[in-house]
């Protein structure tokens, strides 16, 4: 009844506790497996940039046949730091299709650092050597901290990680977080660090190359995360050349990816590697994931919650008639 009709709501903390690593796996798994069979829709990205430094985005789509719409409204405020607050800021909302009306407003900090380590964990178990031991990852903060909590779970064989943090510095905590999983210590030098890796993973919001291209050793393989934006750059030049390229969304990761660098380089989506339809590079082939996020990421991830709360109680439920 239109009169009886209510809106859910997940907070931070109702969101994190519904959260499962092995659920968000399965979801982005099924998003990129929906893209792939052009099953779910994408529709055009927006990002801007806001008077002092911010960024806004909005990430849409849906899935006709399933009954999902919906749309993330994100983006960086570099300015909320100095209040003690994540710089990264995102909402998400279902819609019914049918009518168009809210189904479920939802915190999206947490869905987009899980999601984004989740597919990060993806392209490693698709694209990585299975015999890969060493990782070096570019950030400490909570995206380089998923990604590598991700991927120690993905790849068990993991045993050394390299760290460099964007000032150099020595980062006691994040060491701490993973020092009962690995053997984690800071690079000497970017380069070095890279050189001495199977896997590298660059999770900062840089706009020039966080290391030399000569230092990528053949079949290594590299997840790259920060370049979502315009003007976004953390690869060397020549590095693209060399390798064979993976992107969630090949015309989204030409326009704000790593592949806006080079978009006429061959490239393929990492869909069709988890279909199956795909074929693996071979084992000394350089390999890399340019990560740009799928708003299909951010939908199935946000559905799951909202299924997991429907079942379990969880958020907040309002009148919202109509």
């Amino acid at each position: 009844m239109r009169s009886n009709a209510r809106l859910l709501l997940l907070d931070r903390d109702q969101v994190a506790a519904l959260l499962h690593p092995d659920a968000v796996l399965d979801a982005v798994r099924e998003a990129f497996l929906l893209h792939q069979q052009r099953a779910g829709r994408i529709f055009p990205l927006v990002r801007e940039a806001l008077p002092g430094g911010a960024v806004f985005g909005i990430k849409a789509g849906d899935v006709p046949t399933q009954g999902l719409l919906g749309y993330k409204a994100a983006g960086f405020w570099p300015a909320n730091r100095n209040a003690g607050g994540d710089a990264h800021q995102a909402t998400i909302l279902l819609h019914d299709p049918a009518t168009g009306r809210p189904q479920c407003l939802i915190d999206g900090n947490a869905v987009t650092t899980e999601r984004t380590a989740a597919a990060g964990a993806l392209g490693l178990q698709a694209l990585a050597r299975a015999d890969a031991s060493r990782l070096c990852v570019f950030g400490t903060g909570v995206q380089a901290r998923a990604q590598l909590d991700y991927a120690l779970r993905a790849l068990p064989g993991l045993r050394q990680v390299r760290y460099l943090a964007s000032d150099a510095r020595r980062d006691s905590a994040f060491e701490a977080a993973f020092a009962q999983r690995c053997d984690i210590a800071p690079g000497v030098s970017a380069d070095a660090a890279v050189a001495d890796s199977d896997i590298v993973i660059t999770t900062t919001p840089s706009k020039t190359p966080l290391f030399a291209a000569d230092a990528v050793q053949p079949g290594t393989h590299l997840n790259a995360v920060g370049a979502d934006t315009r003007g976004k750059r953390e690869l060397p030049p020549r590095l693209l050349e060399r390798a064979h390229l993976w992107a969630d969304d090949l015309a989204q990761a030409r326009q704000v990816g790593e592949l806006q660098w080079a978009p006429a380089l061959p490239a393929e989506e990492i869909g069709a590697l988890l279909a199956q339809a795909g074929q693996r590079p071979a084992h000394d082939s350089i390999t890399i994931f340019d990560m740009t996020g799928l708003a299909l990421q951010d939908l199935t991830v946000a559905r799951m919650l909202y299924r997991r709360a429907v079942t379990e109680g969880a958020g907040s439920s309002i009148a919202w008639p109509w």
